[in-house]
């Protein structure tokens, strides 16, 4: 079959594994694919280091051939003592050059962490920067200080963590993408999640191929099996995140001039058999991001809520339409949006009003066809009752929201060659003519090309696994085969930060995704999981690992998971105390880590490229700005400054020391010793707020925002917000079906519990456990304050 043989033309030529050589005048590098049978030259000149000059060999080496081609590099270079053996790697992720030669990043060291489909996902655990430059031309740089200094910064980004890859798989895409719209590598390198789409530019663009790179994806990767009804399931979930607009969580906030806006990261959930060469698959896509408007906040060693600033600079909120338009290019209509952020704080709701404003300006532009989908929904305001509660609304709405996007579901023939060819029909070799574009009733689809009949296809319907050849029945009593599912649109969903709160409704939406994609692969008999079915409690321990990870990339600490934990049924004095250190931890990084990890972001991303004769990067006042601060070139726009209602509130008779050690120094020359005294936070019963610490630091991160002059403020009075219905606000869900029982409604809008007692610490605990818990607590003879503070979200120390 010609897909047979294409696949197999994909497995010889697929580089993955190299050897560098390297003489006075040159490097080598000597490719070769799995299986060690080809073998592939790349030449790198050394003479002129601050030029990268590269050359590929158009001879492809057999394995008997590759020691006679060993032995000529080495009498090429004898006079000059031949050619050395440096290392074994596993992939070139780019080349980078500060102010001195040009520099190698390469894979020395990678594990397996998974695979789709029989192709491997990897995962980086050592890497090397390996200077081109010879002994005779880098001397002039081997002491440059600023040379060193970007390396140190370069070096902050841990490429060990969360970045992942595989050779024959095109993981910076959805599946549905890469069956519907297949691509060869050459272009999807300039997709919005390759982050090493800068560093590999060069060589792509001399080479015109990829064969010696690979794309790396960062974000999480999670792969495990779980049995239903007798099957084995593999079940994957990926988050992607975006190098447009990439950095931390102060530093990046809202939305750019391009709609392109902060945290945004897509997640695939994948389900399919594991079974030797799967016959049905399917998956489904959610995104979250940065509220889609121009707005940021200062990080505050002394304020605990540091103040929203909204800047007034799109009326007509053009930036916030090219988002959403670009949205629609990636996933279709609709485009539903889930705004989970308080409606009644000070600091969130003007946000809030200002979103709900854009939408509907935005609505009047577009066609009703393409009219945004909204729900405005208070997260927090909803759980004050039992946390726990929200997850019975969230799913009623990622139900509705499935109902409207629908998601990916492809069956293909088994039993045959074109099962065992699966993977070479996910890499791209094989086009799939399935046109999702023009098969919005998902009724018809035109069957996979090649030289497939009827009498390729066995009984598929069993979704056994198990079929063989002489297991088939006649061809005129085979069923055909299902027709495709494809998702139209997407579920965007948002908080603040788009960690905390935003996972708890991704799971719900994932929960209500799985029923389906399992139901569609014959594995349940009803599309709908409850939150107490086994495979609920599995699902919620993949979306906890990947809401952390993908909190301690863009905040610098774990999420918040408070609903997670009541659902689990820990103790409130327990989940009070992971939140309030996860606080701390996260108030930390933001004032004193995060300034070098956005440095070393931007750096890797080529969104500040050092120059000879140019201010250096840490002397810069904005290197956080968007990549040519077009953003802030005209500071003529009004804004808005929400004042924060958590400065502290009484100050501290114990006095805490601060290391003077923030890990600033990259930016700072030198820092000074400080000792200041902390106020811990008023933690409010749900643990997602945006409460942070005060650290004992300081830090250069206020050198890398823009920061408005004070003409440029508008101070919003601190005057109560106007009145908004705590049920939400939407254009496309009947917000009855959100009602929760009468019972769960006078508790979600009952008063603060002042005056409970300290047996009420652990009020949301199951009864039958309780009185077991209290006796626990009292017999640790917890200090009074101790317990206020865990019962009543009161001030720490007094």
């Amino acid at each position: 079959m010609a897909m047979a043989a294409m696949g197999q033309e994909a497995e010889a030529t697929c580089l993955q594994s190299f050897e560098l050589y390297e003489s006075e005048s040159r490097l080598y590098i000597l490719g070769t694919n799995s299986d060690k049978t080809l073998w592939r030259l790349l030449k790198i000149d050394r003479l002129e280091s601050s030029e990268l000059d590269i050359d590929e060999c158009s001879t492809v080496y057999t394995e008997s051939e590759y020691p006679d081609l060993l032995k000529g590099l080495n009498e090429d270079h004898r006079s000059t003592g031949g050619v050395n053996f440096v290392t074994k790697f596993y992939g070139i992720i780019g080349f980078i050059k500060f102010l001195g030669p040009y520099y190698m990043l390469i894979i020395t060291e990678q594990k397996k962490i998974g695979e789709i489909f029989g192709h491997p996902v990897y995962q980086m655990t050592k890497t090397s920067m390996v200077e081109l430059a010879n002994s005779k031309t880098q001397s002039s740089f081997q002491n440059s200080k600023e040379e060193n200094r970007y390396k140190k910064i370069l070096n902050a980004l841990d490429l060990r963590k969360d970045f992942f890859f595989s050779y024959s798989y095109h993981i910076m895409r959805s599946l549905q993408k890469n069956l519907s719209d297949p691509q060869d590598g050459w272009t999807l390198y300039e997709t919005m999640f390759v982050w090493n789409e800068f560093l590999t530019r060069w060589i792509r663009n001399c080479l015109r191929n990829t064969l010696w790179t690979v794309a790396l994806v960062y974000g999480f990767f999670k792969q495990d099996k779980f049995s239903v009804s007798g099957k084995d399931i593999m079940f994957t979930l990926i988050a992607r995140r975006s190098r447009r607009y990439a950095g931390t969580r102060y530093l990046k906030r809202g939305v750019n001039e391009k709609g392109r806006v902060a945290n945004d990261v897509e997640t695939e959930q994948i389900v399919y058999e594991a079974v030797p060469g799967p016959t049905e698959v399917s998956s489904v896509v959610q995104n979250r991001g940065s509220i889609p408007l121009f707005w940021s906040q200062e990080t505050s060693k002394l304020n605990l809520k540091p103040n929203i600033i909204l800047h007034e600079m799109d009326n007509n909120y053009e930036a916030t339409k090219l988002h959403f338009e670009n949205l629609r290019g990636r996933y279709g209509n609709p485009i539903i949006i889930l705004n989970l952020i308080k409606t009644r704080e000070r600091r969130e709701s003007i946000l809030r009003r200002e979103f709900d404003k854009a939408i509907r300006v935005i609505n009047n532009s577009f066609s009703e066809e393409n009219h945004l989908r909204f729900l405005h929904w208070d997260l927090h305001q909803n759980s004050q009752g039992k946390p726990t509660n929200v997850l019975d609304v969230l799913l009623k709405v990622a139900f509705r929201a499935l109902s409207l996007t629908e998601f990916f579901y492809c069956q293909v023939a088994s039993g045959s060659e074109t099962a065992a060819h699966w993977p070479a029909l996910l890499s791209g070799l094989d086009p799939y003519l399935c046109d999702d574009n023009s098969n919005s009733d998902n009724t018809e689809c035109t069957d996979i090309v090649g030289d497939i009949s009827q009498e390729d296809i066995s009984g598929s319907s069993d979704f056994s696994g198990n079929a063989t050849t002489e297991g088939k029945v006649e061809n005129s009593e085979l069923p055909p085969l299902k027709p495709p599912k494809f998702q139209k649109g997407v579920l965007r969903t948002n908080c603040i930060d788009c960690l905390d709160r935003t996972n708890v409704a991704q799971y719900a939406y994932g929960l209500a995704a799985l029923g389906h994609q399992l139901h569609a692969l014959g594995s349940l008999e009803s599309p709908e999981l409850g939150l107490e079915a086994p495979l609920a409690h599995h699902l919620m321990h993949f979306y906890e690992r990947m809401g952390d990870t993908l909190a301690v990339q863009y905040s610098g600490s774990a999420a918040h998971n408070k609903i997670f934990s009541a659902k689990r049924g820990h103790l409130k004095l327990f989940i009070r105390s992971q939140e309030f250190f996860r606080t701390l931890q996260r108030h930390y990084s933001n004032t004193c880590i995060d300034a070098n990890k956005q440095a070393a972001i931007n750096l890797f991303l080529g969104y500040f490229q050092p120059q000879q004769g140019k201010p250096a990067l840490w002397e810069l006042e904005s290197s956080s700005g968007e990549h040519n601060n077009e953003l802030f070139d005209d500071c003529t726009s009004t804004l808005k400054r929400v004042k924060s209602d958590g400065s502290i509130l009484r100050e501290s008779n114990t006095s805490i020391s601060g290391s003077g050690c923030c890990h600033n120094e990259l930016f700072n020359a030198a820092q000074p010793d400080v000792k200041s005294r902390l106020q811990f936070p008023n933690l409010e019963s749900d643990s997602m707020h945006e409460n942070e610490i005060s650290s004992a630091c300081e830090s250069g991160v206020s050198n890398l925002r823009y920061t408005p002059t004070a003409p440029h403020i508008l101070h919003v009075p601190r005057a109560e917000p106007e009145y908004v219905n705590d049920s939400g606000d939407s254009n496309f869900l009947d917000l009855e079906c959100l009602s929760t029982s009468s019972d769960e409604r006078s508790i979600a809008i009952s008063t603060s519990d002042v005056n409970l007692s300290n047996e009420n610490v652990i009020s949301d605990i199951n009864p039958d456990c309780k009185e077991t818990q209290i006796a626990e607590i009292q017999a640790q003879k917890l200090p009074e304050h101790f317990v206020q503070w865990v019962n009543h979200g009161d001030t720490f120390w007094y």
